[in-house]
């Protein structure tokens, strides 16, 4: 596996897991993308470098990502049958603590693709002192797939 900068990476983006019956697709860290798949412009710290506004952008961004991974892993977005889990990281500046409204730019569109029942998820927002490549959010997740 690569990243979009091309550093060579020992894990898969997505983990597939099933012991008999429906199974789980554990997603690896995300950041956001480009449609090209290159990094977006806006990078740095949320609250100094980049806006509430740009991050939970970013957020939606790296929630596209995570669906582009999730189809190549599975060949069909219909076996996700629900939202299990959603890790979330922002790239805080000092006194940042307005997480979870950027989290919430991955959390919205899940919930608007994949409706209230399949889309909900249990979730976790927090800050950190810095993201690779000075991306304002990554973002992990599991799912349940048939």
């Amino acid at each position: 596996m690569q990243t979009p900068s091309g550093l060579a990476l020992p894990f898969p983006w997505v983990r597939l897991w099933s012991d008999r019956g429906p199974g789980r697709a554990f997603v690896s860290g995300h950041g956001p993308l480009q449609p090209d798949g290159s990094l977006i412009a806006t990078l740095g710290k949320v609250g100094a470098d980049v806006t509430e506004e740009q991050a939970y952008e970013a957020a939606r961004l790296t929630c596209l990502a995570v669906i582009a991974s999730l189809q190549r892993a599975l060949g069909d977005l219909d076996r996700v049958t629900g939202w299990l889990r959603v890790f979330g990281m922002v790239n805080t500046a000092p006194g940042f603590t307005r997480t979870p409204a950027v989290i919430n730019g991955f959390s919205d569109l899940i919930i608007d693709l994949w409706g209230p029942d399949a889309g909900s998820h249990a979730r976790s927002a927090i800050g950190v002192a810095a993201l690779p490549f000075n991306i304002p959010v990554e973002i992990e997740a599991e799912v349940a797939v048939d």
